[in-house]
């Protein structure tokens, strides 16, 4: 005999009760309610009640679940929070900034915009012992990315993946500053393969073949040179073969000094200024609010029945498509020059070696091109012994900046 409350209490779906139906009659099991009654399996007029109260019950689940989806659609339009865990940045009421864990935010916003990786400056989080906001004390690329992409850092709600209004919480970043950041790590040429080995090295993926036509970047070899003492160093190879291979360690050195003596130059700081034509931020911002404003008109009148479903959709399509459009003209203008920070430093050379390998990285591809020259065979002419076999002469800079 099996006792319960009610009978959605066994099963709430019309598959589940037949199964339920097969097991009692197979078994004998009588099955008895507090609030409905005995309820006879073994019979077609009990099945039939059964079957009845199943899909009441049915219905009252589907029915409370679309309640509660338009409640959260009535909230997202609003404005509202609608619950969840604490979100790292803000108290657990949803609304009220937690200081400190906002200056990470914007921190690492302006760190990833200027090119560093997810990979570096997650391990940077970890290394600083700052924790998230879930369970996983630990950050990774994946937790960080969905952390900054947050439409709730901006001080906007979205909801079933589009931002659907401005949220009643204070913006941590500039909601141009974020579409930008969403953008460029939405791109679907960014690389987001696994950290390898190579990655640690400076040249990995920034320097270039110079024996492919097509510049194909250069990795740390799978394997590494070994010197007449014996001792193993590591060494970049092509990518794409192993027709030219080059001791890292003078490759980077001498591509540091390079860096460093370039940002060293009085003239250095010229290159965070903008290059583009100067735009009115403040009159991009009131043509962007000026969207918004139609867009809401376009709901009231479609409320009021004077416009039709179809007309509708479109003017929100053309809204929305003039709205990515200023959006794009914003981020333009909140961009981080991957050179800040080593430009404008008093000391270049104490910048670059405090900063992480991924800001380096970024460093490098933003102001030249390094690539790698087929050297001649046998010893660098005024080689001495003891020294390497590193000759400058067969590394080539373009300058971008």
């Amino acid at each position: 005999m099996v006792l319960t409350w009610h009978t959605d209490r066994l099963h709430r779906s019309p598959v589940e009760l037949e199964g339920w139906i097969d097991a009692t009659q197979a078994h004998g099991v009588s099955v008895h309610t507090v609030k409905a009654g005995p309820i006879d399996l073994a019979t077609p007029s009990g099945r039939m009640v059964a079957r009845q109260l199943g899909a009441v019950a049915r219905y009252e689940v589907e029915h409370a679940i679309e309640r509660q989806k338009a409640a959260k659609a009535q909230a997202a339009a609003a404005g509202k929070f609608r619950g969840g865990r604490r979100a790292f940045g803000f108290e657990p009421d949803g609304i009220t900034v937690r200081a400190v864990e906002a200056a990470v935010i914007r921190e690492t916003v302006d760190q990833a915009l200027a090119g560093e990786s997810l990979r570096s400056l997650a391990a940077g989080l970890n290394e600083r012992g700052v924790e998230t906001a879930g369970p996983a004390e630990r950050w990774t690329p994946t937790a960080l990315r969905k952390m900054l992409t947050r439409a709730r850092n901006a001080g906007l709600v979205e909801h079933e993946g589009v931002v659907v209004a401005d949220a009643e919480w204070p913006a941590i970043v500039d909601p141009a500053r974020w579409r930008n950041l969403v953008r460029m790590l939405s791109d679907p040429e960014r690389r987001t393969a696994p950290m390898q080995t190579s990655e640690r090295y400076l040249g990995s993926g920034v320097y270039l073949c110079g024996r492919c036509a097509d510049g194909t970047p250069m990795v740390l070899g799978a394997t590494t040179r070994r010197t007449r003492s014996g001792e193993r160093r590591p060494a970049y190879k092509c990518r794409s073969s192993h027709h030219l291979t080059r001791l890292a360690e003078p490759l980077d050195e001498f591509v540091r000094d390079v860096v460093v003596g370039r940002l060293s130059q009085p003239d250095a700081r010229l290159m965070l200024a903008p290059v583009e034509r100067r735009v009115d931020v403040e009159t991009l911002h009131e043509q962007r609010a000026d969207v918004e404003a139609r867009l809401a008109e376009l709901a009231g009148l479609f409320a009021e029945g004077v416009l039709t479903g179809a007309q509708l959709a479109e003017g929100t399509r053309v809204l929305r498509a003039e709205g990515d459009r200023l959006d794009g003209e914003l981020s333009a203008t909140q961009g981080v020059s991957p050179l800040a920070g080593f430009a404008d430093a008093e000391d270049v050379a104490a910048a670059w070696e405090a900063a992480p390998m991924g800001r380096r990285k970024a460093v490098i591809r933003a102001l030249m091109t390094v690539i790698v020259l087929p050297a001649n065979r046998g010893r660098p002419q005024g080689w001495q012994p003891g020294a390497g076999y590193f000759n400058r002469e067969f590394v080539k800079i373009e300058w971008r900046a």
